[in-house]
C-alpha cells in the first residue's frame, strides 16, 4: 500500500516538474518575443518577408514547448526514444502543422510575385508618358530654381552654422540626412538636429530638440530655425521617444519605408513616413499606399491614403523606389524572356539621380540608357516624388558621369570634383549644370555641359558668368539661334577700377559711384586699360535675374563724357 502511495506521489511530482518546465519555457519564449518586438519593432504584415520568418520560428518554438510534455522522465530522457514510443499530442502537432503551412504560404506567395510570371504587371506599375523636352521644360532664363548643392555640401554648411551656436553645439549635432523640399516654389534642404549621445538625450529629453537647419542650395545660405516647442519624438531619441519605435507601435501593421524630415509652408516641422505594400504576389512590386505624418513635438500621428496627402508634402515616393519602378517598366514591357534574351527595346536608368523643382513639387531626374551599358543616354526621365508622375524625354547624349568628367577636365589643374548635375533647357538645348568643389567640399566654380555635345563646356566662378559664357558658346556653335540675352544699360561714374589676375586670365572689375560692380575679361576688350577713376560711362551688362549675385558681367561700354 505504501509503495503505491509513493508511486503516485512521485508521478505527481513529475507532473509538477514538467508543468513548471512548460510554464517557464512558455514565459521565456513570450518574454523573448516581447523584447524582440520592442527592440526591433517589425511591422506585423503578411507582405513583409521577415514577418513570416518570425511566425515560423514562433510556431516551432511553441511546438517544442508543448513537446516537452512528451518526455517521461523530465530532464534526462532520450528524446528520440520518447517520440518513437509515444505519439505527439494534438497541440504539438497543431503548432508544427502551422509552421509547415506558413512555409508553404511563404513559398507560394514568393513564387506568385516572380517577374518571370508577372512581368506585365511589374511593367505597368509606373505610367510613363513621352514629352518633347524643348516644349515641356521651360527655358532657363535664370538659374535660381536649380538645387545645385548636394548633400555632402549641405552637411558642411549645416555643421558650420550649428558650430557657431555655442548653446546648441554642446548638446546637439545635425542629422546626416537632408531632405530636398520645395517651399513657395523655392528649393531648400532641411535637416533636424540630433542628440549627441544617450546622456545628452537624458538631460534634454523633457525639452526636446530645439530646432532644425534650413539651407538654400542656390546661394548656400544656411539658417538655424529655433522652435517654440522642442521635438521630442526624433530618430536619435531612446525608448518610447524614439521616432521609429513610436510611429511603428502606433501603426503596427504598416510597413514604413523611411522617416523624412520636412517642414510645411509655415515652417512647422514634421516627419513624413511613407507606407508601402506589395502589389504583385505576396512580396513583389512594393509600392507606396499612404503616408503617416508625425508631429515630433507632440507625437501625434495621422495616416493619409495615397490620394489624400497634404499638398505641402514633397517626399512620398523615394527616389530609389521611383528608379526601380522605371526599370521594371523599361526592362519588362516586352516580357521577361526579352529582358534576358535579345533585350530588344530594353532600357534602364543610370546609377544616380538629381532633383528639380517644378511648380511646388520636387521631381527627380535621371538619365536613361540602353542595357548594353555604354556611356551615353538615349533619354531622360523625370518623376514626381509626391505623385509618381513620370515624364520621358527622348534626348540622346552624354550620361551624367561623362558630363561630370568633362567638367572636371576643364579645370583639371585645380583638382576640383563635380557634383551630380541638374538638367536645364537653354534655348531648347538640353544642358547639364553642376558645381565644382575642392577637396574640402566647398563650391569653387560652376560648370555647364551640352548634353548632346559634351565637349562643349563652360566654367566660371559665378552662376551668372557661367550662364553667360555658355550662351555665348551656343550662339557661336549655331545651336542657340533662339537665345535672347537679357542685356541692360546703366550710366555710372567710375569710382574704382581693378585688374586682377586669375587662372582664367586677367579680369577687370569696375566699381560705380553707387557701389555696383561690373566685370569683363581683359582679353575681350583691351581698351579697358584706358579707363580711369571719374570717367562717366554707359555700360551694357548682362542681367542674371539673380539678386544674390552682386557682380554683373559687362558686355560693352561707351563714354558719356570724356
Amino acid at each position: 500500500m505504501g509503495k503505491k502511495k509513493n508511486k503516485k506521489k512521485k508521478e505527481r511530482e513529475n507532473i509538477n516538474v514538467k508543468t513548471k518546465v512548460y510554464v517557464i519555457f512558455t514565459i521565456l519564449l513570450i518574454a523573448l518575443i516581447g523584447v524582440y518586438y520592442y527592440t526591433f519593432h517589425p511591422a506585423i504584415n503578411i507582405h513583409l518577408e521577415p514577418f513570416w520568418g518570425a511566425v515560423i520560428v514562433v510556431f516551432i518554438g511553441f511546438g517544442c514547448i508543448f513537446a516537452l510534455n512528451q518526455i517521461k522522465d523530465a530532464w534526462f530522457s532520450n528524446v528520440s526514444e520518447v517520440f518513437r514510443e509515444k505519439k505527439l499530442s494534438f497541440i504539438t502537432k497543431f503548432f508544427f502543422v502551422l509552421a509547415l503551412l506558413s512555409v508553404f504560404v511563404f513559398a507560394i506567395g514568393s513564387i506568385a510575385g516572380l517577374k518571370v510570371f508577372r512581368a506585365k504587371t511589374y511593367s505597368q506599375m509606373l505610367k510613363v508618358k513621352t514629352y518633347d523636352f524643348a516644349k515641356d521644360i521651360d527655358e532657363t532664363e535664370q538659374i535660381t530654381d536649380i538645387a545645385l548643392m548636394d548633400t555632402a555640401s549641405a552637411k558642411i554648411f549645416g555643421n558650420r552654422k550649428i558650430g557657431s551656436l555655442s548653446d546648441v553645439v554642446s548638446q546637439y549635432e545635425v542629422e546626416d540626412a537632408y531632405t530636398q523640399i520645395s517651399v513657395d516654389k523655392q528649393p531648400f534642404k532641411v535637416s533636424a538636429l540630433k542628440y549627441a549621445s544617450f546622456f545628452k538625450w537624458w538631460n534634454n529629453k523633457d525639452k526636446g530638440i530645439p530646432g532644425y537647419v534650413k539651407i538654400n542650395p542656390v546661394n548656400s545660405n544656411a539658417e538655424y530655425v529655433e522652435l517654440d516647442k522642442g521635438m521630442k519624438y526624433v530618430p536619435s531619441a531612446y525608448f518610447n521617444y524614439n521616432l521609429e519605435r513610436h510611429v511603428q507601435l502606433k501603426y503596427p501593421s504598416k510597413i514604413i519605408n523611411g522617416y523624412n524630415f520636412e517642414v510645411d509652408d509655415n515652417g512647422k516641422p514634421y516627419y513624413v513616413c511613407p507606407t508601402v505594400t506589395a502589389k504583385v504576389g505576396l512580396f513583389g512590386g512594393v509600392d507606396v499606399n499612404g503616408v503617416i505624418i508625425c508631429d515630433p513635438a507632440s507625437g501625434d500621428c495621422d495616416y493619409y491614403r495615397i490620394n489624400n496627402i497634404p499638398s505641402w508634402v514633397d517626399n512620398v515616393y523615394n527616389g530609389h523606389l521611383l528608379e526601380k519602378k522605371y526599370n521594371w517598366y523599361g526592362l519588362l514591357s516586352d516580357g521577361f524572356i526579352n529582358s534576358i534574351i535579345g533585350q530588344k527595346g530594353c532600357k534602364q536608368t543610370t546609377d544616380d539621380f538629381g532633383y528639380k523643382i517644378i511648380g511646388d513639387d520636387v521631381w527627380i531626374y535621371t538619365g536613361v540608357t540602353s542595357v548594353n551599358g555604354d556611356q551615353s543616354n538615349i533619354g531622360f526621365v523625370m518623376m514626381n516624388q509626391r505623385t509618381s508622375e513620370a515624364r520621358y524625354y527622348k534626348v540622346s547624349g552624354a550620361e551624367e558621369h561623362s558630363a561630370m568628367a568633362a567638367a572636371e577636365g576643364e579645370v583639371q589643374e585645380k583638382g576640383y570634383k563635380a557634383s551630380f548635375p541638374s538638367l536645364i533647357n537653354v534655348a531648347g538645348v538640353p544642358t547639364y549644370i553642376m558645381v565644382l568643389k575642392d577637396d574640402g567640399g566647398l563650391v569653387k566654380m560652376y560648370a555647364m555641359v551640352n548634353v548632346s555635345q559634351y565637349n562643349m563646356v563652360a566654367t566660371a566662378t559665378s552662376q551668372s558668368e557661367v550662364f553667360s559664357n555658355y550662351k555665348k558658346m551656343l550662339a557661336k556653335s549655331g545651336k542657340g539661334e533662339n537665345i535672347e540675352r537679357d542685356l541692360k544699360t546703366i550710366d555710372i561714374e567710375l569710382r574704382d577700377i581693378r585688374f586682377i589676375n586669375t587662372d582664367d586670365g586677367t579680369m577687370v572689375y569696375l566699381v560705380s559711384d553707387d557701389g555696383k560692380i561690373f566685370k569683363q575679361a581683359f582679353a575681350e576688350n583691351e581698351h579697358l586699360v584706358g579707363l580711369k577713376t571719374g570717367d562717366k560711362l554707359r555700360i551694357e551688362y548682362e542681367s542674371s535675374g539673380n539678386d544674390a549675385d552682386d557682380i554683373a558681367y559687362m558686355t560693352s561700354y561707351e563714354y558719356i563724357e570724356k
